[in-house]
């Protein structure tokens, strides 16, 4: 006799039943193979993207200009009191003593008789010294507004780095310009010279120039000529008319050295600025002629000065011991012709400042005693 077989439940009624066992149990629903379900990878991302935060559209841009501007950078900071100081660019400064103190000694050999003038020397020295001052800040800011020294490899310039606004630096260019006048009047009035106030006078529009206004010499090749010609000739002759009321050969000889060794300091700092400042349209005489025949010219202006010291020591026998300045001028010509960094021309151009300062101070000393 045939079993009778089991009688199945239609799907509906089956899947009920299951649903009554598990809500017994307390179980978390199963798929239809037993097992729980699982959150897929897409469902998982999902959720994960709706719980953080959303980017803004700014943030989602792919155009680096607008994400720029909606980073901005920051302000730079406050020029301190060591940005002014260094802003002076005092390791130029010794351009301005050398020929004060050279033109002093060639002034004393020339006085016939009486003794020598301390303050006026001092105040030669005032007017110097405000002149180089003033044309450094004068350049800070001419080089700054123009966009010149953006990209720079030197020291940071007020202007340029935003430390410090145009106007200040400007402001304090002219605050040196009108010492240096106010030296200089004082120098006439005590001399009685009033033809000195034209030599001042174009002393500052030369300093003003180099850099400022619309076609500055400076940019055309002609900056070493600036140099030699106001910080060596009419600094060093200038010095010693003030002691004598005469300009001998000590004075002018003297001039032509210190004032070579200036180009010297100049061809230094454009040497190492020589690609930035062609690219800025600062014609320099380094960019003129080129790095090559600029290292070669920097050696010829560092060394033929010493060709006048030889000449001296023939009436001057202690004149060769202005011979130990080559020690500074030997290793900066070396740097120069073979050095390949901004920094080993800035160090030749440091070793050239103390150059001019201890061939002016040795030769003026030889001189006067």
């Amino acid at each position: 006799m045939a079993r009778p077989k089991p009688q199945r439940l239609n799907p509906a009624d089956e899947l009920a039943k299951r649903e009554a066992a598990r809500a017994k149990k307390g179980s978390a629903p199963k798929e239809a193979n037993g097992s729980a379900p699982k959150a897929t990878n897409g469902s998982a991302r999902k959720a994960q993207n709706d719980s953080a935060p959303k980017a803004s559209p700014r943030s989602r841009s792919g155009n680096p200009a607008k994400a720029a501007r909606g980073n901005p950078k920051p302000p730079p900071r406050p020029a301190t009191a060591g940005d002014w100081i260094a802003g002076a660019r005092l390791r130029t400064l010794p351009l301005a003593i050398a020929p004060v103190a050279l033109g002093t000694g060639a002034g004393v050999v020339a006085i016939a008789d009486g003794p020598w003038h301390p303050a006026r020397a001092v105040l030669a020295l005032v007017v110097a010294l405000a002149l180089q001052i003033g044309v450094n800040y004068a350049n800070d800011y001419s080089d700054g507004v123009r966009g010149t020294d953006d990209h720079r490899v030197g020291p940071a310039r007020l202007t340029a780095s935003g430390a410090a606004k145009p106007r200040h630096v400007l402001a304090v260019a002219l605050s040196f310009f009108t010492l240096a006048a106010l030296a200089g009047l004082a120098l006439t009035i005590v001399t009685g010279q009033w033809w000195l106030l034209a030599v001042g006078a174009a002393a500052i529009v030369a300093a003003w120039f180099y850099t400022g206004g619309r076609h500055p010499y400076g940019y055309y090749g002609l900056g070493e000529l600036f140099v030699f010609v106001f910080f060596g000739l009419v600094a060093t002759a200038g010095s010693a008319f003030v002691q004598a009321l005469t300009v001998n050969l000590e004075a002018w000889l003297g001039g032509v050295g210190v004032g070579l060794i200036a180009c010297a300091v100049l061809m230094a700092n454009n040497l190492r600025d020589v690609v930035q400042d062609k690219a800025a349209g600062k014609r320099t005489l380094a960019v003129l002629v080129g790095p090559l025949a600029g290292r070669i010219l920097f050696a010829i202006f560092m060394l033929a000065p010493f060709g006048i010291v030889f000449f001296w020591a023939f009436l001057y026998p202690t004149a060769t011991l202005v011979f130990f300045a080559l020690l500074a001028a030997l290793p900066a010509c070396v740097i120069v012709l073979w050095g390949k960094t901004p920094r080993e021309l800035l160090t030749a151009l440091q070793l050239a400042s103390l150059t001019a300062l201890l061939y002016g101070v040795g030769l003026g000393l030889v001189f006067a005693l």
